[in-house]
């Protein structure tokens, strides 16, 4: 696998001993790191001898031996024999441009003619449309295990699950709030200048313990998490970074600074995922070049964990294919930290159509927003004039107002930079007015595995403020483990202007988030979840729309109980009588809700008649209601009937008309055949008279 780029034509498929740090992604032990690579440079002599020609003896006795020595040396069994052989040589080749960091531009994706826009696409959605150099080099090995390969591409397809690139930002922001268990207390979203290429890119860091060089592996490999063992963290698929970094640009250098601990020394790492130098290298691997250092007394020191050739080939690709220089400039990123931190620039950002960033830095100078579809002009101007929708109004476009609701809570002390300037927590509940408090306990079926069955959601909904003006907004923010998932989800899309101006927030830890945390898993307890979700909101609308200048709907209880129950089919003992609203928890929400206060026996602290009174009054009122139904039902049966009778009848009439006309016919077909036999006959016989006239 060939990294020392060089200005020349050189033909993909020989192996030679180029190494860089290759991350097996089925293990993240080191020890298979190393035997990896001195089976390549075993491979590597290998190859080449048999492609000058040798003697087809000697050469498997040199082999053999050969053979045995690294089983000696790296105690492990290696494939058989034949395995290891070159693949033929096949008839290509690559001219590596001189600019290498120009790559895009300048040099055409392994099997793509030099015309092709394969090679310059700087499109996210297209930059998958790539093939890698044909055939391989299938002598890669783990321990003497075949291993599974990962072409690049999949780098690309698997960032695809990322359809908002708000998103991708989320994630990285997610990593960096589970930081704060180490000591985070901020982190920074802002824009550079590449001084070598004369463009933006993109810089979020953070204040935490850092990663160290075993920490770096993993977080550059694909499906490894640490953090779905751990109680209080967003991550769980191992897939985050990989994902969001790819969506938002082509290339992320890595920078982090870990500090001794338990007798260890501070190290500081630097990791290049480079889907540019991937694509234009032809790889058929994912192929990390990594830079690794301890610090000893007070230098730093390399830490060489194959050869000294090895490490400067990998400062060589490192520089040749990120924005930096020189290994000088990459340590000089060091010192903008202090003791510990990740630093990471994402470059070569993505465009769109019109060959522009996706990203617009030019909008507002403390802001960072989408181009295109995301972007509405007309909802930006309606977020200047009704401010208490503004999030909702902006929120897709916006990573400044999408960001300051992402997280129903935000750690003391902790902050978010975007830009120079703090984002300001907002929550939604704040925006609202006439709130509601209902608590939902999930109903689970047998077949589902359940954590723990006592979890539930504290929903408060309620109209935003600006409601009276008739602005449609409505949907529920839905969170878990303090994270939003769903913004402003709008489950109720009724005909007219029914459910608007409501809006809701809650927690719902019961529910699984999908893997790029911008949806949940379809589950049965989700669309249960839903289905009351949609009951919540009609009821309340229905309620209470009339508050707010709409006409006043009729309220119809639904399945029989009001809308301020907690879930009726999973209920148990104990919970809030119908009707009775509940507290708002500060340790969930901010803001003050209208409620009734609840003596110890769990009945209102008030006159306990009064309640009864109340709740009886209720309950003749649904009463009343169902036998109103019930009479409304017994005259639609009672009409369906009569027309049903009256539709026997005309059917009835038809039949007997039909059957008339049918008489008819068959009678006119009859008198018809009758004449046509009679002038048949008449033909005969004029015939016949001509015939004895002309024999005379």
């Amino acid at each position: 696998m060939d990294t020392d780029v060089k200005p020349e034509t050189i033909p993909p498929y020989i192996p030679r001993d180029d190494t860089v740090t290759l991350i097996d992604l089925c293990s993240s032990d080191e020890s298979d790191v190393e035997e990896h690579v001195a089976e390549r440079r075993y491979n590597s002599v290998n190859s080449v001898g048999a492609k000058r020609g040798r003697d087809t003896s000697s050469a498997l006795d040199r082999e053999n031996v050969k053979r045995g020595a690294v089983e000696n040396e790296l105690a492990v069994v290696l494939p058989p024999e034949g395995f290891d052989q070159p693949v033929p040589p096949v008839n290509m080749t690559h001219t590596f441009p001189a600019d290498p960091c120009n790559a895009f531009s300048q040099m055409p994706a392994a099997g793509v003619s030099s015309s092709g826009r394969v090679g310059s696409c700087k499109q996210f959605w297209k930059a998958g449309d790539y093939e890698g150099a044909p055939g391989g080099n299938w002598d890669l090995s783990s321990g003497g295990f075949d291993h599974v390969r990962v072409h690049p591409k999949f780098l690309h397809s698997n960032a695809t699950s990322h359809k908002w690139a708000l998103g991708a930002f989320a994630e990285l922001l997610d990593n960096a709030l589970d930081e704060v268990a180490s000591g985070a207390t901020y982190v920074n979203v802002d824009m550079l200048e590449n001084k070598k290429e004369g463009n933006r890119m993109l810089l979020i860091e953070d204040n935490g313990g850092g990663m160290d060089p075993e920490k770096m592996r993993q977080c550059m490999s694909l499906g490894y998490s640490a953090k779905s063992k751990l109680a209080n963290t967003i991550g769980q698929y191992g897939n985050g970074f990989k994902t969001s970094t790819m969506r938002l640009g082509a290339d992320v250098i890595v920078f982090s600074r870990c500090p001794g601990k338990n007798g260890k020394s501070a190290t500081q790492s630097i990791g290049l995922l480079s889907y540019t130098f991937l694509r234009s290298t032809g790889k058929e691997d994912i192929v990390v070049p990594m830079l690794d250092y301890e610090k000893r007394d007070t230098e730093w020191s390399k830490i060489v964990r194959s050869s000294l050739s090895d490490w400067d080939k990998n400062v060589r690709t490192i520089i040749q294919w990120s924005p930096f220089s020189s290994e000088e400039d990459l340590l000089r990123q060091f010192g903008l930290m202090k003791n510990c931190g990740t630093r990471i620039i994402i470059y070569n950002l993505w465009e769109d159509d019109h060959g522009l960033l996706e990203l617009d830095f030019d909008a507002d100078p403390h802001d960072i927003q989408l181009r295109g579809v995301n972007r509405d002009e007309k909802n930006i101007k309606m977020a200047a004039q009704f401010p208490n929708s503004r999030h909702f109004l902006t929120f897709k476009h916006s990573l400044r107002s999408y960001v300051s609701i992402l997280y129903l809570r935000i750690p003391p002390a902790f902050r978010i930079i975007l830009r120079g300037k703090d984002v300001e927590h907002h929550n939604v509940v704040n925006d609202m007015m006439q709130t509601e408090q209902i608590t939902y306990r999930p109903q689970y079926g047998a077949d589902t595995y359940v954590k723990d069955s006592n979890m539930s959601a504290v929903v408060v909904l309620g109209f935003v403020k600006d409601a009276k003006h008739h602005v449609d907004v409505q949907g529920f923010n839905v969170y878990h483990k303090n994270r939003l998932i769903k913004p402003f989800w709008r489950i109720w899309n009724a005909a007219g202007s029914d459910g608007r101006g409501v809006i809701g927030v809650l927690e719902a830890n019961f529910v699984e988030p999908a893997h790029d945390k911008q949806g949940f898993e379809r589950t049965t307890v989700l669309s249960r979840l839903e289905t009351r979700l949609v009951q919540m909101q009609k009821i309340y609308w229905s309620t209470n729309c009339h508050k707010i200048g709409y006409a006043p709907r009729r309220y119809k209880p639904v399945n029989g109980y009001s809308h301020r129950d907690t879930s009726p089919e999973n209920d148990p003992e104990g919970s809030a009588p119908a009707g009775i609203k509940t507290r708002a928890s500060d340790k969930f929400y901010s803001g003050s809700y209208p409620s009734y206060h609840r003596g110890d026996n769990g009945v209102p602290g008030k006159d306990s008649s009064l309640y009864l009174q109340e709740e009886l009054r209720r309950e003749k009122e649904r009463s009343k209601a169902l036998e109103d139904e019930v009479n409304i039902a017994r005259e639609k049966i009672e009409e369906m009937s009569k027309e049903q009778e009256n539709l026997i009848e005309i059917f009835t009439e038809e039949r007997d008309r039909r059957d008339g006309e049918e008489e008819n016919l068959r009678k006119k077909l009859e008198e018809a055949s009758n004449t046509i036999e009679e002038l048949l006959n008449k033909i005969r016989k004029l015939e016949d008279s001509k015939g004895s006239s002309w024999r005379r």
